[in-house]
């Protein structure tokens, strides 16, 4: 699915690349004691949270650090729609 064929009001995901602070393992950086190893790329799985269709960008929620990036269109792919579970209940 292409990001400009989404639909107002249903939730998506997708693969996302982007430039930040890493740790050695490749990781963002949380509260552990892993030493940094710069900025350098990084690929993740997101919620996308706002697009911007005039500027063609998106901004995403990392699963994985629940933190948020704001990217280009053209570094995301595999967008997809997603059905929210509740983890506790299921």
């Amino acid at each position: 699915m292409k990001i400009e064929d989404i639909e107002v009001g249903k939730s998506y995901a997708c693969k996302f690349k982007t430039e930040t602070m890493v740790d050695t393992f490749g990781r963002i950086p949380g509260l552990s004691d892993t030493p940094l190893a710069g900025v350098k790329m990084y690929e993740g799985l997101g919620i996308l949270v706002q697009r911007d269709t005039e500027k063609r960008l998106v901004k995403v929620q990392d699963e994985k650090s629940s933190k948020e990036f704001v990217v280009s269109f053209d570094d995301i792919w595999d967008v997809d729609e997603v059905e929210w579970t509740d983890p506790l209940t299921t």
